[in-house]
Protein backbone atom coordinates (compact mmCIF):
# COMPACT_ATOMS: atom_id res chain seq x y z
CA UNK A 1 0.00 0.00 0.00
CA UNK A 2 1.29 3.45 -0.88
CA UNK A 3 2.54 5.30 2.21
CA UNK A 4 2.26 8.82 0.76
CA UNK A 5 -1.49 9.23 1.04
CA UNK A 6 -4.23 10.94 2.94
CA UNK A 7 -7.56 9.16 3.30
CA UNK A 8 -9.51 11.59 5.50
CA UNK A 9 -9.18 15.29 6.27
CA UNK A 10 -11.11 16.38 9.37
CA UNK A 11 -11.76 20.07 9.92
CA UNK A 12 -12.64 21.14 13.44
CA UNK A 13 -15.45 23.70 13.35
CA UNK A 14 -17.06 25.96 15.96
CA UNK A 15 -20.58 25.63 14.55
CA UNK A 16 -21.29 22.42 12.65
CA UNK A 17 -24.58 23.65 11.14
CA UNK A 18 -22.92 26.84 9.87
CA UNK A 19 -19.98 24.89 8.40
CA UNK A 20 -22.31 22.40 6.69
CA UNK A 21 -24.35 25.28 5.24
CA UNK A 22 -21.20 26.98 3.92
CA UNK A 23 -19.87 23.90 2.11
CA UNK A 24 -23.31 23.09 0.71
CA UNK A 25 -23.74 26.69 -0.50
CA UNK A 26 -20.29 26.41 -2.12
CA UNK A 27 -21.68 23.45 -4.06
CA UNK A 28 -20.38 20.46 -2.11
CA UNK A 29 -22.67 17.45 -1.64
CA UNK A 30 -22.87 15.88 1.81
CA UNK A 31 -22.45 12.12 1.90
CA UNK A 32 -25.47 10.03 3.01
CA UNK A 33 -23.39 8.59 5.87
CA UNK A 34 -23.16 12.02 7.47
CA UNK A 35 -24.53 12.16 11.00
CA UNK A 36 -25.75 14.85 13.34
CA UNK A 37 -22.25 15.21 14.84
CA UNK A 38 -20.14 14.53 11.72
CA UNK A 39 -20.61 15.89 8.20
CA UNK A 40 -18.91 13.88 5.44
CA UNK A 41 -17.96 14.78 1.86
CA UNK A 42 -16.64 12.21 -0.63
CA UNK A 43 -13.71 13.57 -2.62
CA UNK A 44 -11.45 12.04 -5.29
CA UNK A 45 -9.86 9.12 -3.47
CA UNK A 46 -10.37 10.56 0.01
CA UNK A 47 -13.02 12.06 2.23
CA UNK A 48 -13.38 15.27 4.23
CA UNK A 49 -15.23 15.56 7.53
CA UNK A 50 -16.53 18.49 9.56
CA UNK A 51 -16.42 17.83 13.32
CA UNK A 52 -17.14 20.03 16.33
CA UNK A 53 -13.91 21.59 17.70
CA UNK A 54 -14.51 20.55 21.31
CA UNK A 55 -15.48 17.02 20.26
CA UNK A 56 -12.36 16.81 18.08
CA UNK A 57 -10.12 17.87 20.98
CA UNK A 58 -11.79 15.29 23.22
CA UNK A 59 -11.41 12.60 20.52
CA UNK A 60 -7.67 13.41 20.44
CA UNK A 61 -7.54 12.96 24.25
CA UNK A 62 -6.89 16.69 24.61
CA UNK A 63 -10.14 17.96 26.14
CA UNK A 64 -10.15 21.71 26.46
CA UNK A 65 -7.26 22.15 24.00
CA UNK A 66 -7.46 25.28 21.86
CA UNK A 67 -7.27 23.84 18.36
CA UNK A 68 -6.15 26.38 15.76
CA UNK A 69 -6.68 26.91 12.05
CA UNK A 70 -4.89 28.60 9.19
CA UNK A 71 -1.42 27.04 9.62
CA UNK A 72 -1.98 24.92 6.53
CA UNK A 73 -3.73 25.37 3.21
CA UNK A 74 -6.17 23.07 1.49
CA UNK A 75 -6.00 23.50 -2.27
CA UNK A 76 -8.24 22.85 -5.23
CA UNK A 77 -6.52 22.93 -8.60
CA UNK A 78 -8.68 23.90 -11.55
CA UNK A 79 -8.52 23.41 -15.32
CA UNK A 80 -8.37 27.12 -16.15
CA UNK A 81 -8.17 30.63 -14.76
CA UNK A 82 -11.88 31.04 -15.52
CA UNK A 83 -12.61 27.97 -13.38
CA UNK A 84 -10.57 29.50 -10.55
CA UNK A 85 -12.57 32.73 -10.76
CA UNK A 86 -15.91 30.91 -10.81
CA UNK A 87 -15.06 28.53 -7.94
CA UNK A 88 -13.60 31.38 -5.88
CA UNK A 89 -16.67 33.58 -6.47
CA UNK A 90 -18.99 30.74 -5.38
CA UNK A 91 -17.03 30.33 -2.13
CA UNK A 92 -17.17 34.06 -1.36
CA UNK A 93 -20.90 34.13 -2.17
CA UNK A 94 -21.36 31.19 0.22
CA UNK A 95 -19.72 33.16 3.05
CA UNK A 96 -15.96 32.69 2.68
CA UNK A 97 -13.63 35.51 3.67
CA UNK A 98 -11.48 36.59 0.75
CA UNK A 99 -7.81 36.62 1.77
CA UNK A 100 -6.22 37.16 -1.65
CA UNK A 101 -8.24 37.54 -4.82
CA UNK A 102 -7.19 35.29 -7.72
CA UNK A 103 -4.28 36.70 -9.71
CA UNK A 104 -1.23 35.66 -11.67
CA UNK A 105 1.27 33.92 -9.39
CA UNK A 106 5.06 34.20 -9.34
CA UNK A 107 5.35 30.47 -10.13
CA UNK A 108 3.56 30.83 -13.47
CA UNK A 109 0.04 29.93 -12.48
CA UNK A 110 -3.04 31.74 -11.19
CA UNK A 111 -4.44 31.47 -7.68
CA UNK A 112 -6.34 33.07 -4.82
CA UNK A 113 -6.97 32.30 -1.13
CA UNK A 114 -10.06 32.41 1.07
CA UNK A 115 -10.96 31.26 4.57
CA UNK A 116 -14.09 29.28 5.36
CA UNK A 117 -16.27 30.51 8.26
CA UNK A 118 -13.99 28.68 10.74
CA UNK A 119 -10.77 30.12 9.32
CA UNK A 120 -9.65 27.06 7.35
CA UNK A 121 -7.66 28.43 4.42
CA UNK A 122 -8.29 27.26 0.87
CA UNK A 123 -6.26 28.02 -2.24
CA UNK A 124 -8.05 27.83 -5.58
CA UNK A 125 -5.43 27.57 -8.32
CA UNK A 126 -4.70 26.85 -11.95
CA UNK A 127 -1.23 25.40 -12.45
CA UNK A 128 -0.45 25.00 -16.16
CA UNK A 129 2.44 22.66 -15.25
CA UNK A 130 0.19 20.18 -13.42
CA UNK A 131 -2.48 18.79 -15.75
CA UNK A 132 -5.50 17.29 -14.00
CA UNK A 133 -7.00 13.89 -14.70
CA UNK A 134 -10.49 13.72 -16.19
CA UNK A 135 -12.02 13.48 -12.70
CA UNK A 136 -10.01 16.47 -11.43
CA UNK A 137 -7.36 14.39 -9.65
CA UNK A 138 -3.79 15.63 -9.57
CA UNK A 139 -0.95 13.23 -10.32
CA UNK A 140 2.49 14.78 -10.18
CA UNK A 141 4.55 13.80 -13.19
CA UNK A 142 8.10 12.51 -13.08
CA UNK A 143 10.78 15.21 -13.01
CA UNK A 144 12.67 15.45 -16.25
Amino acid sequence: MKRERVTLITLGVADLARARAFYQAWGWQTHPRSMEALVLFQMNGLAMALFDLEALAADQDRPGAALGTGAMTLAQNMESEADVDETFARAVAAGAEMLKSPKKAFWGGYSGYFADPDGHVWEIAHNPFWPLDEDGSLTLGVAE
